[in-house]
């Protein structure tokens, strides 16, 4: 086994998943029990929907020019 480590240079590993644990827990937490993640999926479809009704002509084929070239999601992707 190679020692890598030098006088001028210590290895140091940290494994995160503990704290990638906790800091997902501590999300929830924070969310609390009425955190509804479906109602606010429903939400954001919503937003999206509105965001992009009443286009006219030219700003609808630039958005459908945009989802064509895959760089906005289309109707139902967001």
């Amino acid at each position: 086994m190679t020692d890598r480590n030098t006088s001028d240079h210590q290895i140091f590993e940290l494994d995160l998943a503990a704290h990638e644990a906790r800091r997902r827990a501590e999300v929830l937490a924070a969310l609390g029990d009425t955190w509804d993640p479906v109602a606010v999926m429903e939400g954001e479809n919503d937003a999206y929907r509105l965001l992009y009704s009443g286009l006219d002509a030219e700003q609808r084929a630039t958005y459908e020019m945009l989802v064509a070239a895959e760089v906005l999601p289309g109707p139902g992707q967001a």
